[in-house]
């Protein structure tokens, strides 16, 4: 088919021109025009969408934000326009229509929200909904600037719609400062009913893992929603209207909302009630409130926990105390106390809570859990015995129990948190009752009120403070005795209705914890009574008085705590030859000692490893963790976290070592059995793990500070040890054998961490136990240092060596440790005399530099003010020979030796001189003679006494 057979012929087409020639040419009219632009505008109008337009300038914003120009005021006077003539051509006013088209943007962002979350509630906006929501507010603030967008009007259309509105919506319209927190508190009348359900679920609300900015705007909105509430609340201003009042007291009612919130969920360790807590926070001051403000708030956040549901009584308290420890709180709990306390002084603290206590019913669980907090990580001591001193005094001058009682509750509590952060409780009985200077002495009216107080709280008394009363009992006047006699008689029946009689008590004053047993009151007196025959070689008088005036006690408690089936040492030990000196003694039965001696046997032929099976490995995994946690604290130096620390150790070790000594009545004497220092496999790596801590502890801590600039961590760890009997006696153990056994294989780390620990024993010295060493070496008990001290050896050239770095490392760790504006009298408390003077005996002899230097001495300190002996131990341990040289040489290193009981004695030298083995001494005959002529000659010329020269063993002899 052609073109000209489908179109026609060609001649039949006509030209352009000459179609346009044969039309008729019309001028438009004016009004066309008109009509043409009316129809476009109409068209327009149909077509557009206010709520495209906001997307449209969003776009637009958020394509431009990485430039420096910002549209913002074009783009929002471009809305604006819109929103006038839209206005007007409706009829409505401009600020009606914009509230309108801002709120369909805004429920479009937050719709998408609630599509994503159908089957879980999301309390936050995810990261595109929250970029869309900041170019949202931005246009939003652009219209309040103009004048045609009402906030007002705003937040009334917004409730209409939410009922719970979102506080992070909130909060970016109180941040782009368009409708603010206090102006929605202001004008929302039932802002009270939904404000603290929406934290609360804001709170309860986790964030997922990957959402890093949603979890931290999540804590801003929370501290401005605080900010807002404390400043509305607690900010004084003067001449308040009626209405501002009203406000003040409603953000104070939705605080107290929230804070019993929090005491309500405490016990469930709710992780929503921990974010709110963290809103306690100094940070608030300066951001949100004046520090004035925050102060007052505190306060009042203290004064509502004390009073809050006190439906606890006084013998509630006296019976369930014991379990209101640091320890055993919270730490929701203990973190609230902490954050509150951190504004004041302590003094002002216990201020408070005496003033409390005076004009409210109390929460006694609260009032003492927070005593306890107080002392644990402010160690206020001192301010809790002043303000019990000042109870005292005022409970006896007015005859008052309200005050008696507290002044008792709070020294309880005090003496429960241990020796180590205040008094035990039968020092402070003692101290204020058992001394004719005591309130109670002033007259008779005063001590029937104290006897009186003391019977009406018998019957809800735990056994162990009747116990305490029994044997430390008030001090009375001869002739009021039977007043005395009255209240004991009173006692010891309550005891027995607990079936804890008077003769269950104890030969010795080793009163047992509220959860102890007798049988361990027993065992301890047992230990008591092997070391008391150890020492004298007799049976005790009381134990003698036993066997005849306390026989039911002797018979069914003593003898079987003694006779308990063990695997019985090859060499007869000291409990062995005790038991025989009873049983000549005819005190221990024919048939009960047969048994013990057939149970023995079959004990030895049984498994040694079944002996002490224990399936339960969750107090050591704890403690492991509680351990590390501890080593990262001492690097922080925070005393209050450390002593919070040391607190939940010392819980999990009682359970490991179950039937220690109450801390109220503590034993004396602790026997160390240097013939048999095996211990069961969990207690081994219990011990090591103590031990490894500390070593680890002072790396860490030695790395930024010497010993005399850090925290005092390292006398609360010991003290922590000399608190718990049983476990005290394994440490012994285990030391000895590493002493004794292993020195040579201990790294030089090892050595350092032991001989500061060892330092740190010499220091607690006062609070811990006598050791009495079984088989015999000391006529009497010794301090723990001590018997540590012999297990070190210096017969041979190995165990020399490690004499020498063991001692080295003590000694100048004491040094450093005891520098103080009175050296001499630190150092004598730091530094075990008994190393010194294994010093003074061995570096003469093993370094022949130290004979011909003794007459140097080297500066105390370095010209950057630290320790030089410090330094040179920690930074250089493979060249430890020139540490020793520089001690030898150091200036208060020759002090120490002026000291009476730091003098190397003749007859000290001499048995350390008798007890080296020829054959593995690294002296030679002849050297040995060659020492003796040079340290002679150093005698006659300089020595006023004899300290440090070895002389030969051959002249000696």
């Amino acid at each position: 088919m052609s073109l000209s057979g489908f179109c026609g012929p060609v001649s039949q087409k006509r030209s352009v021109s000459s179609l346009l020639a044969g039309r008729v040419i019309k001028k438009p009219k004016h009004e066309d025009g008109q009509q043409l632009q009316e129809a476009a505008i109409q068209l327009l109008d149909q077509h557009q969408n206010l709520r495209s337009l906001f997307q449209e300038l969003e776009n637009k914003e958020q394509n431009q934000a990485g430039s420096e120009a910002n549209p913002n005021h074009i783009s929002g006077w471009l809305l604006g326009s819109e929103l006038r003539r839209r206005a007007e051509q409706l009829g409505v006013s401009v600020g009606v229509m914009s509230v309108k088209t801002v709120l369909e943007r805004l429920t479009e962002i937050t719709d998408g929200q609630e599509e994503m979350d159908e089957n879980r509630c999301r309390e936050m906006l995810t990261s595109s909904q929250r970029m869309q929501l900041r170019v949202l507010l931005e246009s939003t603030k652009e219209l309040l600037s103009q004048g045609i967008l009402c906030p007002k009007l705003l937040w009334m259309e917004h409730r209409r719609n939410q009922k719970n509105p979102k506080l992070e919506l909130i909060y970016h319209l109180h941040l782009y400062n368009i409708l603010t927190l206090d102006s929605i508190i202001e004008s929302d009348e039932s802002v009270r009913s939904w404000l603290p359900r929406q934290v609360k679920a804001l709170c309860g609300w986790t964030s997922p893992q990957d959402e890093e900015e949603t979890t931290q705007i999540l804590q801003k909105v929370l501290l401005m929603v605080a900010g807002v509430l404390v400043g509305a609340a607690f900010e004084i201003r003067p001449d308040l209207a009626a209405p501002e009042r009203k406000i003040s007291l409603l953000c104070s009612s939705v605080l107290d909302d929230m804070l019993f919130w929090l005491l309500e969920t405490e016990e469930k360790r709710d992780k929503g009630a921990e974010k709110w807590i963290q809103t306690f926070d100094a940070s608030l001051c300066g951001a949100f409130v004046s520090p004035e403000a925050l102060q007052r708030f505190f306060t009042h956040c203290l004064t509502q926990i004390f009073t809050y549901n006190p439906r606890l009584t006084v013998s509630d308290a006296v019976t369930l105390q014991n379990g209101w420890t640091v320890g055993k709180t919270s730490p929701s709990l203990t973190s609230l106390y902490c954050k509150l306390a951190a504004i004041f002084s302590v003094e002002q603290l216990l201020q408070h809570l005496q003033q409390v206590l005076e004009t409210h019913e109390v929460n006694w669980k609260h009032v003492l859990c927070f005593v306890s907090s107080l002392l644990v990580y402010h160690q206020s001591a001192q301010p809790l015995k002043e303000l019990l001193s000042r109870l005292l005094q005022s409970a006896f001058e007015g005859y008052d129990l309200e005050k008696m009682i507290t002044a008792f509750l709070l020294a309880r509590q005090g003496a429960l948190e241990g020796a180590g952060i205040f008094l035990s409780y039968s020092d402070w009985f003692k101290m204020s009752f058992c001394g004719s200077t005591g309130c109670h002495a002033s007259s008779k009216k005063s001590l029937v009120f104290l006897l009186k107080f003391l019977s009406d709280l018998v019957p809800f008394e735990p056994p162990q403070y009747l116990k305490v009363h029994i044997l430390h009992p008030p001090y009375v006047p001869a002739k009021h005795r039977g007043l005395l006699m009255e209240y004991i008689t009173l006692a010891k029946t309550r005891l027995a209705d607990l079936k804890e009689p008077v003769e269950d008590m104890g030969l010795y004053e080793d009163v047992s914890s509220g959860g102890a047993s007798v049988q361990c009151q027993a065992a301890q007196d047992v230990e008591k009574a092997v070391s008391l025959f150890e020492s004298t070689g007799r049976i005790s008088a009381t134990v003698m008085e036993a066997s005849i005036f306390r026989r039911p006690y002797f018979l069914t408690r003593f003898l079987p705590a003694l006779l308990k089936p063990r695997v019985l040492p090859l060499k007869p030990d000291a409990q062995m030859n005790f038991i025989e000196a009873l049983k000549k003694a005819d005190k221990i039965p024919a048939a009960q000692y047969s048994s013990y001696v057939e149970s023995c046997q079959k004990q030895r032929q049984q498994n040694k490893t079944a002996a002490h099976s224990d399936t339960k490995e969750d107090p050591f995994d704890i403690l492991k963790v509680q351990l590390r946690d501890f080593t990262e604290l001492v690097v922080g130096g925070n005393n209050g976290e450390m002593s919070a620390q040391l607190s939940r150790i010392s819980h999990t070790l009682s359970v490991i070592f179950p039937g220690s000594p109450d801390e109220l009545m503590r034993q004396t004497v602790v026997t160390l059995n240097t013939d048999c220092t095996q211990l069961p496999e969990l207690h081994v790596k219990v011990v090591n793990l103590i031990l490894r801590t500390f070593c680890q502890s002072l790396l860490n801590a030695s790395r930024g500070n010497p010993p005399n600039k850090q925290c005092s961590w390292g006398c609360r760890f010991v003290s922590l040890l000399l608190d718990n009997r049983h476990l005290l006696s394994s440490v012994a153990h285990r030391l000895w054998d590493l002493f004794h056994n292993q020195g040579a294989s201990l790294s030089a780390l090892h050595i350092l961490g032991l001989a500061a620990f060892m330092v740190h024993i010499q220091a607690s010295m006062a609070e811990g136990p006598l050791v009495q060493l079984v088989p015999h070496r000391q006529h009497q008990p010794v301090p723990l240092a001590d018997a540590l001290s012999s297990a070190v050896l210096c017969n041979t050239h190995i165990n020399m060596l490690f004499s020498v770095r063991l001692g080295v490392a003590a000694v100048c760790y004491g040094l450093c440790r005891g520098d103080s504006p009175s050296p001499q009298q630190q150092q004598q408390e730091y530094i075990p005399s008994s190393l010194y003077k294994k010093l003074l005996y061995l570096i003469p002899r093993l370094f022949p530099e130290a004979r011909r230097s003794s007459g140097s001495v080297c500066p105390d300190e370095q010209q950057d003010g630290s320790d030089p002996l410090w330094s040179s131990i920690t930074h250089d341990l493979s060249n430890w020979k020139k540490t020793v040289l520089n001690l030898w040489k150091h200036a208060a290193f020759q002090q120490l030796e002026q000291m009476p009981q730091f003098r190397l004695c003749f007859s000290e030298w001499l048995n350390y001189e008798l007890r080296v083995q020829r054959h593995e001494d690294i002296l030679s005959d002849s050297q040995r003679y060659d020492e003796e002529l040079t340290d002679a000659s150093k005698e006659t010329r300089a020595q006023p006494h004899f300290c440090s020269h070895s002389a030969p063993r051959d002249r000696l002899m």
